[in-house]
């Protein structure tokens, strides 16, 4: 249960947490390295042995999320081969009655995400979800990525909030851990981000199979 009588602000990820990580997963593992290979004239099976390697490499930095990387790395236009599946793109059941309940509750929800602006903009337009936020913080406008601890110290220049009241829900653990030492005190995880694989495990922190689970009373 969420001490709701104790929260004033709702820290809130994207992708894995409102949004099926189902596209993202599919986008990288499979549907760049086929783009790859049509471009550079080899098998998937090549391209993901030559792409796989550099993306773990960089997982969890500033470069990993920004599009404009990538375009300029692999010389393909990543942001229009992700509208190519953009039919992948859905929302969570329960997230949008989850936001509106909370905001109504007098709680202010704000999305933060590491999404490159290309990225959270056309999943923005698939969802229509900016409605139901009070605002929208992206990392890249801060210059670091929600792993490192320092960022929820910038984030307090844009989007003042109180560790002590806030609650943080997101998939990835390296940003609860981060969320952790900055003095958050109410932390989230998902256990099942991508719908296209089992529910993990996980022991760190107190995790939700739904939102229907957070739904304030």
């Amino acid at each position: 249960m969420v001490p709701w009588n104790t929260i004033d602000t709702v820290l809130l990820d994207m992708d894995g947490t409102l949004l099926d990580l189902r596209f993202d997963t599919y986008f990288w593992t499979e549907h760049v390295p086929k783009r790859y290979a049509e471009t550079y004239g080899m098998t998937v099976d090549e391209a993901k042995a030559r792409l796989y390697p550099r993306m773990y490499e960089l997982e969890g930095t500033m470069d990993w999320y920004c599009v404009d990387f990538w375009t300029e790395e692999l010389g393909l236009d990543i942001g229009r081969l992700k509208e190519e599946v953009d039919h992948l793109i859905a929302v969570f059941p329960y997230v949008t009655a989850f936001l509106d309940t909370v905001r109504a509750a007098g709680k202010r929800a704000v999305l933060v995400t590491n999404a490159h602006h290309k990225s959270l903009n056309l999943k923005m337009d698939r969802t229509a979800l900016g409605g139901h936020l009070d605002a929208v913080v992206c990392s890249h406008d801060l210059g670091l990525p929600k792993e490192e601890a320092p960022f929820w110290e910038r984030l307090q220049e844009v989007e003042a909030y109180t560790p002590e009241r806030t609650l943080l829900v997101d998939d990835n653990l390296a940003v609860l851990r981060s969320a952790q030492a900055y003095g958050i005190a109410h932390l989230r995880a998902v256990l099942r981000p991508d719908t296209g694989m089992p529910p993990r495990e996980v022991t760190d922190f107190p995790a939700i199979q739904s939102f229907r689970e957070l739904l304030p009373a």
